[in-house]
């Protein structure tokens, strides 16, 4: 038994050690998918062009890390919760900077504080995870402090560099951004697998999709949509219009969308809108202005996005006219 226990032990301390990288946990309470969708990847390409890590389109030139975002300023209003990927550190953290959309009139200064409000945990081993545009006063922990995965850092916000609500998270390994849907893909892309993440629950290739859509008296403004405000619970018979419209992210130049409203008596309006660019978020609005007051009863948009000939999304709402 001695013999056995000491070639057991001098196997072990002759095999080599294992290196394994971290696993992040979502870092923002919310339904992917639902309660919110990923706006834009990390940057693969090295030069002035763009590519997220399938070659796709969905990120921008040297963006650094993954964004999740709300459905609108109004979600944002409501309070979501940022997480710790990983259990660390607080390295260094940023509060107190006044929230407002980038590049807005009486917007504040934000050169050298694009993150804005902002936390940075140390995983060790050379990983640190950076947490930007966080809510004014949202943050809730302090510098040096040890942290769990999963433990509120602050909430999503709109401060810094930022023109929609939403949490940019990079991740860096000895000074190195590393993305973690593509930790080995470095200048390279176009491997779509997911068994190497280091995301704990692996995260689909975000194709894009429809975030809302709703009815409105007549074309809502794209700010409108943004925030939230375009949304009404009910509409009268004799508004000026009958608007659908629906709000959208990831499409690409040559998508379709299309959208429909029915109401009590059937089809009323249909349309096929063609998508010439190549965008992060868009809408698109379909109506008809009231001659008579429309019928009262249950009225539906639905929208679905296609590309390809396939449906990549669909999406309906439904409001009554009273």
């Amino acid at each position: 038994m001695r013999l056995f226990w000491a070639l057991f032990l001098t196997l072990c301390a002759a095999a080599p050690a294992v290196a394994r990288d971290l696993v992040f946990a979502q870092p923002i309470d919310c339904t992917l998918g639902d309660t919110c969708f990923i706006l834009n990847l990390v940057d693969a390409d090295p030069g002035d062009g763009v590519a997220d890590y399938t070659c796709g389109t969905r990120s921008y030139d040297t963006h650094k890390g993954t964004d999740f975002a709300l459905p609108s300023h109004a979600a944002m209003d409501k309070g979501v919760d940022v997480l710790a990927a990983a259990p660390g550190r607080v390295r260094g953290l940023r509060d107190g900077v006044n929230e407002a959309i980038y590049g807005a009139e009486n917007a504040p200064n934000v050169d050298g504080i694009e993150c804005g409000n902002g936390v940075v945990v140390d995983h060790g081993g050379g990983w640190v995870s950076q947490y930007c545009h966080l809510r004014n006063g949202s943050v809730t922990v302090e510098k040096g402090q040890s942290v769990r995965m999963g433990q509120v850092l602050g909430q999503v916000g709109l401060s810094g560099k930022t023109q929609y609500p939403h949490l940019h998270i990079s991740f860096r390994k000895n000074g190195e951004v590393v993305d973690p849907f593509a930790p080995k893909a470095h200048a390279e892309c176009g491997d779509t697998a997911t068994d190497d993440q280091l995301w704990q629950t692996p995260i689909a290739y975000p194709q894009g999709g429809i975030v809302s859509s709703g009815f409105a008296p007549d074309v809502p403004s794209y700010d409108a949509v943004k925030s939230g405000a375009a949304r009404h619970d009910s509409i009268p018979p004799n508004a000026p219009a009958l608007v659908g419209w629906s709000f959208i992210y990831g499409p690409r130049a040559g998508d379709i969308l299309r959208l429909q409203i029915d109401g009590p008596t059937g089809v009323i309006l249909e349309k096929d809108v063609l998508l010439k660019k190549t965008q992060a978020l868009a809408f698109r609005a379909l109506g008809k202005k009231t001659k008579t007051p429309w019928p009262t009863g249950r009225y539906a948009v639905s929208s679905w996005l296609i590309r390809e000939g396939t449906v990549v999304d669909a999406h309906r709402s439904e409001i009554d006219l009273r």
